[in-house]
């Protein structure tokens, strides 16, 4: 079809023919309007290389080159059998056998992950007779560890159904579209088992480095893979001269070094780089400024930036777009006038943490440090001030993992609460503290009177509930302040159990130090808390700090610099 005839005059319209296949529309796009300004430059070392606040400009329409008519070879037409959507992504096919590897899983890998089964891709799984057996000693009571080895045994049930073990059961029966090996058992047939006299094979870790060597007798031109939590099994399987491999699909990171840290120091050259084309204006009685620069495209939203030169700044990202972010000043809990519940911060991290602790927008705070930076301190004068004094939370709810550091007690007599006071020391170390720093004494109220038995003190105590982790499914927290101390001892799954407790107006701070963890079989990386910094991690409201100095005493910080 030839294009229509130019206009003769201006003002003249072009007469085209109206079909769908014919028009084109170009498209509209509007620059965005530039949030509002003070009208008064801020107040701040940065003044002197801001620029002026500009005007609010109208919306403009992005000019465009005039969009060509579209051609009938380029636009479908109606009748065409061109399918809208777009076809399904085939399936990856599943490897010869003779190129997938065997897994032997022991018993606590299992125990730790049930889900384990499917998270070897393409590759098979070899369950040994032994691991049956142990599974089911571990199936009774109320622990993670029965409620793990009872869940393994709902899938190996799902999975099995009435097919014949001898020839495998494919992994993705039940959906797990990833796992695409098969699951093999050890059978009624016989396998040679031959292991040095030292290793009695009494002991199932024995058994089963027994069953690795028989089938990479059965079978040598396969990769037989042995997979374990246990260390000593491993050493053992490599002194036998047998693969062995630690379990890693639930390591959220490799190196702990490599773990979010909350804090970014900026480089001596940055107002040289992000200098340029700053805007500022006051909101909420913070300075905000919005800086363009390589740098911003590196920022992760609420985490805190700091420089110290010339025109020293601490800030917060509020948001980040490209090489655009925004900043916000940051309220100074150092100063007496700005102190928590009669506490103020001592060094920079922990004004940062403060920030964080104190604003309502945040819903989800963790704070990692080693012993004495002053995590319990900071988090339960915040939670008492925003529950007595702002009225924000209604009671301050503290749990933690019952995890001993040495042999266990035993039985403790008593409630809920009562069971929980002897893990709860630092609680009361803590309230000990804030309540001589809201009262200015130094262990006695003026009238004489021991500190926990004052009207005072029992006020404080009808807002503090102790709580533990066995009873947490199924509640529902409103505008509760939740603290969970000694995370680090908790798995990833408890972590979520507890974080999905949060209803409208509830708080969750999690508390602890990755290089403290008593919980068996658990590691820096797969830590319930190293997942939750690594998850949390850019969501708008959420918020980490890791606190790098200890505020304790100079006995602990000498303590934790040389033992």
């Amino acid at each position: 079809m030839p294009l229509p005839k130019a206009p003769t005059r201006l003002g003249a319209t072009v007469e085209l023919d109206t079909s769908p296949a014919l028009v084109a529309v170009a498209p509209v796009v509007e620059s965005p309007v530039p949030e509002p300004r003070a009208s008064h430059p801020a107040k701040h070392p940065l003044a002197a290389i801001l620029t002026k606040p500009r005007a609010p400009e109208e919306p403009k329409t992005k000019q465009s080159r005039p969009t060509p008519l579209p051609t009938a070879a380029a636009t479908p037409r109606a009748d065409s059998t061109t399918p809208k959507a777009s076809t399904p992504r085939s399936k990856p096919k599943r490897l010869p056998t003779a190129q997938r590897k065997l897994f032997v899983l022991d018993t606590n890998v299992l125990l730790h992950d049930p889900s384990s089964l499917f998270r070897f891709a393409e590759h098979d799984v070899f369950l040994p007779m032994i691991v049956l057996e142990e599974l089911d000693h571990q199936k009774k009571g109320m622990s993670e560890v029965a409620r793990n080895a009872r869940q393994v045994s709902r899938y190996l049930d799902e999975l099995i159904g009435t097919a014949d073990l001898s020839k495998g059961v494919p992994l993705d029966t039940l959906g797990h579209t990833d796992a695409l090996g098969s699951l093999y058992f050890q059978t009624a047939q016989p396998m040679a088992t031959l292991l040095p006299q030292e290793l009695p094979m009494s002991k199932a870790d024995n058994v089963i480095l027994g069953i690795v060597h028989g089938l990479r007798e059965q079978q040598p031109k396969r990769e037989i893979v042995l997979v374990s939590k246990d260390i000593n099994m491993r050493l053992k399987a490599r002194a036998l001269n047998l693969p062995a491999e630690d379990y890693l699909n639930d390591h959220v990171l490799d190196d702990s070094d490599l773990l979010y840290d909350g804090v970014m120091p900026l480089p001596e050259n940055f107002w040289n780089k992000h200098g340029k084309d700053i805007e500022s204006w006051q909101q909420n009685g913070l300075t905000w400024y919005r800086v363009r620069g390589p740098l911003c495209g590196q920022f992760i939203v609420n985490e805190f930036v700091y420089y110290e030169g010339e025109m020293p700044l601490s800030a917060q990202v509020r948001e980040t777009t490209g090489k655009n972010a925004v900043l916000s000043t940051l309220r100074d809990f150092s100063h007496s006038k700005n102190s928590v519940w009669g506490i103020t911060a001592r060094n920079r991290e922990q004004n940062f943490a403060l920030n964080l602790l104190m604003n309502p927008e945040i819903d989800f705070v963790s704070l990692l440090g080693q012993a004495g930076t002053g995590k319990t301190l900071l988090t339960l004068a915040s939670g008492l001030a925003q529950t007595f004094e702002t009225k924000r939370y209604t009671e301050i709810i503290i749990t933690r993992a019952t995890v001993p550091v040495g042999d266990d007690i035993g039985f403790l007599p008593g409630t809920e609460e009562e069971k929980m006071l002897p893990w709860m020391g630092a609680l009361e170390d803590n309230l000990e503290v804030l309540h001589q720093g809201a009262v200015g004494g130094l262990g006695a109220t003026s009238n004489g009177q021991d500190w926990d038995k004052t009207p005072a003190m029992d006020m404080i105590r009808s807002r503090i509930k102790v709580k533990s982790l066995n009873f947490m499914r199924g509640r529902t927290f409103l505008n509760k302040y939740l603290i969970i101390d000694e995370a680090q001892n908790l798995t990833p799954k408890q972590i979520k159990t507890l974080t999905t407790r949060a209803g409208p107006g509830t708080k969750i701070v999690c508390l602890g130090n990755i290089a403290q963890i008593d919980t068996p079989y658990l590691t820096e990386g797969s830590s319930g808390l190293t997942y939750v910094v690594d998850r949390f991690k850019g969501w708008p409201h959420a918020g980490h700090v890791t606190l790098q100095r200890g505020e304790r005493s100079r006995l602990a910080d000498y303590a934790n610099d040389v033992l």
